[in-house]
C-alpha cells in the first residue's frame, strides 16, 4: 500500500466515523441527549456509556457487546466522543456521562496541533481560578517547558490567553462549560496524559520506509501534467544525497522519454520538445527542492526534542548509583537501629533527619561526599558548608543560588518581576553588595533576559554557572578541608545549627544540571531551597 492509498484510507475512515457521529446525533433515531442535574450544578448535553453501547447494538450490524465497546473506545480515543470528568479517552458500559465533540475539533480538521496553541490553552487555564480547570501534574510540567521554550514569545501568548478569556466570559455559563470540556478533550488527543494511547503519533517504521522510497518517473510526470503539487505525495527522500540521486534519475528518464519522442517527429518538434523538457525540469527541481527543504526542517525539529543517550551509558550510571547507595538501603545492609520497613519503628528515620540533634553519625557524614546536593540536603551539612564559604569569602555564591531557587519555586506570579529586580540589584548590578563572579557571556545573556521579558528563568544561565563553580571548586575544597576530615574520622561530633535558617525540600523535578557537574551530582533530582537570613 503506497502513501496515497494510506491517505485515502485515512480520509475514508474519518468520513465514515463522522457520518456515524451524525447518525448518533439525529433527533429522531439518535442517542438520547439530555441535561443532568447534580448536587450543586447542571451538566448539559450528555449521554451515558450504556446508552451508547445499546444504540450501537441496535442500529449497527453488531451482535457482541465487546465489539460495540471496542468501536466506542476507538471513537473516543480519536476525539469524537469525550468523557466529562476524565483525561482518559475511554468509554465504559455504565452510567458514566459523555459528550459529542464539536466538528471544529474533529481530527479531519486538525492534522497537527501547534505548541503555541497548547501554551495559550494551558496559560488560559492557569489564569482562571476554578477547580475544574486546575492543571494536572503532567500539564504543569508541559507548561513550564513551554514557558522556557517560548520565553521571548510568552508576552504574546499571555495576551492571547487573556483575549480568549474575555471572549469566553461573554458566553452563557452552560455553553462555556461545554466548550471547555471539548477543548480539553481535543488536547487530550494531541497531548495525551502519560500512559495513554497517542492516536496522532505516526509509526516510525512507516516514516522510515516513506523517506527511502523514490518517486517513479512516470508517476512524477503524470502528476505534474495534472498541475498538482508534490505535497500530495509524501514519498520524497529525506536526505540531500537521496534527493540528488532521485533528481538525476528524473533527468535521465525524462531525457529518454524525450529521445523516443524525437524519433517520430521532425526537427521543429524536436526543438520544441527540448524547450519544454528544460522548462519542465526546472519546475520539477524547484518544487522538489522546496518540498525537500520543508521535510528537512520538520525532521530537524523532531531531532532537537529527542534525547541522544545510549542505553549502555544509562545502565552503567544506574548500576553505579545503586551500588553507591546500597550501604544506605536497610534491605541490603543491616542498620542500627532496626529496619523501619520491617519493625514498624521509625527510630532510624528520626535519627537521620533530626535537625536539632547534636550528634552526627559517620554514615551521614559519608553521604555528604556523594554530591553537593546530598550536602545541601542535610541541614547540618548545609550549615557547615555555609560556614566554610564564609571563611573562603565566597558565601555570596550560595546566597545567589538560594535566591534563584526561591524565585523559581516559591515566588507568586505577581511578585516575580519585583523579585527579579531585587536579585539583579543585590548580586549582578554594578556595585552590588553581594557581587558574584560570572563571565561576560553569561552576564550578557542575563541582561538580555532582563530587557526582553524578565521571568522565573531569567537567571538560569547565571545559576548554572554559579552552581558548577561551587560544585567544581568550593565543594571539592570543602571535602578536602580539615573540618570535614575531622568529622569523618571522628565518627561523631557535636555541631550546632546556625540560627535563623531553614531547609525546605522540593520534591518536584527540576532542570538538568550541566554535564560537567554530572560526575559529582550523582543523578540526584532534588533541589533544596535554603532560607536567606542576614549573616
Amino acid at each position: 500500500m503506497d502513501n496515497r492509498d494510506e491517505l485515502d484510507l485515512a480520509l475514508q475512515l474519518n468520513e465514515l466515523t463522522e457520518s456515524l457521529l451524525e447518525r448518533m446525533q439525529d433527533e429522531n433515531n439518535g442517542l438520547p441527549i439530555k441535561s443532568v442535574k447534580s448536587f450543586m450544578s447542571k451538566i448539559p448535553s450528555v449521554f451515558t456509556g450504556g446508552d451508547l453501547i445499546q444504540w450501537i447494538l441496535r442500529t449497527l450490524d453488531v451482535d457482541d457487546t465487546t465489539e460495540a465497546l471496542h468501536l466506542a473506545n476507538l471513537m473516543s480515543s480519536h476525539g469524537y466522543i469525550l468523557p466529562i470528568e476524565d483525561h482518559v479517552l475511554t468509554v465504559k458500559n455504565d452510567g458514566t456521562f459523555y459528550r459529542f465533540q464539536t466538528p471544529y475539533f474533529w481530527p479531519s480538521n486538525h492534522l497537527e496541533a501547534d505548541n503555541i496553541d497548547y501554551a495559550v490553552y494551558l496559560c488560559k487555564r492557569t489564569m482562571q481560578n476554578k477547580t475544574r480547570l486546575e492543571l494536572a501534574d503532567y500539564e504543569a510540567e508541559n507548561l513550564a517547558r513551554l514557558q522556557k521554550l517560548f520565553a521571548r514569545k510568552w508576552e504574546f501568548i499571555y495576551m492571547q490567553a487573556e483575549a480568549q478569556i474575555k471572549v469566553d466570559k461573554k458566553r452563557d455559563k452552560f455553553e462555556r462549560n461545554v466548550l471547555d470540556s471539548q477543548e480539553r478533550a481535543f488536547w487530550d488527543v494531541y497531548r495525551p496524559a502519560p500512559g495513554c494511547i497517542n492516536t496522532t503519533e505516526k509509526d516510525i517504521k512507516k516514516l522510515l520506509r516513506r523517506k527511502t522510497t523514490y518517486l517513479t518517473p512516470r508517476l512524477l510526470i503524470d502528476t505534474y501534467r495534472k498541475h498538482s503539487t508534490t505535497s500530495t505525495l509524501s514519498t520524497a527522500p529525506a536526505s540531500a544525497l537521496a534527493f540528488a540521486a532521485n533528481k538525476n534519475l528524473i533527468t535521465m528518464t525524462v531525457g529518454l522519454l524525450s529521445t523516443e519522442s524525437t524519433t517520430t517527429t521532425n526537427i521543429n518538434s524536436s526543438n520544441s520538445s527540448s524547450q519544454n523538457r528544460s522548462s519542465f525540469l526546472r519546475q520539477c527541481d524547484e518544487a522538489l527542492l522546496i518540498e525537500q527543504l520543508c521535510k528537512e526542517i520538520q525532521f530537524l525539529k523532531h531531532r532537537i526534542e529527542r534525547r541522544c543517550l545510549k542505553t549502555s551509558k544509562v545502565s552503567e550510571n544506574s548500576v553505579s548509583y545503586f551500588e553507591q547507595y546500597a550501604e544506605f538501603d536497610p534491605f541490603i545492609t543491616l542498620c542500627e537501629p532496626s529496619n523501619p520497613w520491617i519493625t514498624d519503628s521509625t527510630d532510624l528515620w528520626e535519627l537521620e533527619k533530626a535537625v536539632s540533634s547534636k550528634d552526627i553519625s559517620a554514615r551521614r557524614i559519608k553521604r555528604w561526599s556523594f554530591s553537593i546536593n546530598e550536602l545541601l540536603k542535610d541541614p547540618i551539612g548545609r550549615d557547615l558548608f555555609w560556614k566554610f564559604l564564609d571563611k573562603e569569602y565566597s558565601s555570596e555564591n550560595l546566597r545567589f543560588y538560594e535566591a534563584c531557587i526561591q524565585l523559581r519555586f516559591h515566588t507568586s506570579q505577581k511578585d516575580v518581576l519585583n523579585r527579579v529586580k531585587e536579585i539583579y540589584n543585590e548580586f549582578l548590578s554594578p556595585g552590588a553588595y553581594y557581587s558574584i563572579n560570572i563571565d561576560q557571556r553569561v552576564m550578557n545573556l542575563t541582561k538580555n533576559n532582563m530587557i526582553n521579558f524578565p521571568n522565573r528563568y531569567t537567571f538560569d544561565e547565571a545559576q548554572d554557572h554559579i552552581f558548577n563553580l561551587m560544585n567544581r571548586d568550593t565543594y571539592a575544597r570543602f571535602l578536602r578541608s580539615e573540618t570535614y576530615k575531622e568529622l569523618l574520622l571522628g565518627g561523631k561530633k557535636k555541631v550546632g545549627m546556625k540560627p535563623g535558617r531553614l531547609s525546605i525540600v522540593i520534591r518536584n523535578p527540576v532542570e538538568n544540571l550541566s554535564s560537567s557537574s554530572s560526575a559529582l551530582t550523582g543523578g540526584n533530582n532534588e533541589k533544596y531551597l535554603l532560607g536567606t537570613s542576614p549573616r
